[in-house]
């Protein structure tokens, strides 16, 4: 019983870290029907940022979760304002460009940073640990529960309860009528997008107490944000937040039971929702 604790609290926490992953990627998709396959790739260049101030010039960590999601967001905006406000509707030119700067993003952190990877990285008063259940468990990912809390409730008041989340959702079911209706719908996609992309530098930073800072994040995390985002349904932040907790405690359980086959189980359970339901748990139904 004293593992499954723990066990739940390590699915839980590393849950928290899909979902400041994945909802942004799910807003994206939801919003605009873009397919952003550099997502990964921002999510890396956010934690390299964070790795910096937090680690390399030794400054405040608040400072460098900040920092970590301000340059994900400016890259992101320059992503869609130069390239992809030309692509819309066209999926194919939008997967063979942001793949592309996939691999343009990682050369550059290669450049900057250089080709070795960079440890786990915590803030200084979150290195401590405290007893549940007679073990020593990691305060860093209580704080990183919290963390995911706070943001999944932010991120549903923003989506379900403003005039911004209105615009948002309008646009998501009909483009066309939120455009007649004399909303510059635009702005709001642009504002989509970085936010997002905020979201991914973000979630890189607080991610990397648990993976770590490496090029190879760039596909690892994207094709995890994908299953969140599969199982838990496109453009729905509750989804968003359902799907991430499955896959934090099915990768949980999983290492702990069955080791071998821990990263199977993921893609089994995304393949059977999409059989039984391909919109998702919480998308709507197509």
């Amino acid at each position: 019983m004293d593992i499954a604790v723990l066990n739940l609290l390590n699915g839980i926490s590393f849950g928290a870290v899909l979902f400041l992953l994945a909802s942004g990627l799910s807003l994206i998709l939801g919003v605009m029907g873009i397919l952003n396959l550099a997502h990964g790739a921002i999510y890396m260049i956010g934690a390299y940022v964070g790795w910096s101030v937090a680690v390399q010039y030794e400054l405040n960590y608040g400072l460098a979760v900040l920092a970590g999601g301000i340059a994900a967001g400016l890259i992101g905006l320059t992503i869609e304002r130069v390239f992809l406000r030309h692509l819309h509707g066209q999926p194919l030119e939008q997967v063979l460009l942001t793949v592309g700067l996939v691999y343009v993003l990682t050369n550059i952190s290669m450049w900057v940073w250089g080709a070795r990877g960079k440890p786990p990285f915590i803030a200084p008063f979150l290195s401590g640990s405290f007893d549940i259940v007679g073990w020593s468990y990691p305060i860093a990912r209580i704080a990183i529960i919290a963390v995911g809390l706070i943001m999944a409730i932010g991120l549903w008041w923003l989506q379900d309860r403003t005039r911004v989340g209105a615009i948002v959702r309008a646009g998501m079911d009909d483009k066309e009528m939120t455009g007649g209706l004399g909303i510059n719908l635009k702005w709001f996609i642009t504002a989509v997008f970085m936010l997002g992309t905020f979201m991914a530098g973000f979630a890189g930073v607080i991610g990397a107490q648990l993976l770590g800072v490496s090029q190879a994040l760039g596909w690892d995390v994207l094709l995890l944000a994908f299953a969140v985002i599969v199982i838990g349904g496109m453009g729905s932040i509750q989804g968003a937040l359902l799907g991430a907790m499955l896959i934090g405690l099915i990768d949980a359980f999983g290492k702990a039971l069955f080791p071998d086959l821990a990263l199977f189980t993921i893609y089994l359970v995304m393949i059977i929702i999409l059989l039984i339901r391909p919109s998702g748990l919480m998308g709507k139904r197509i």
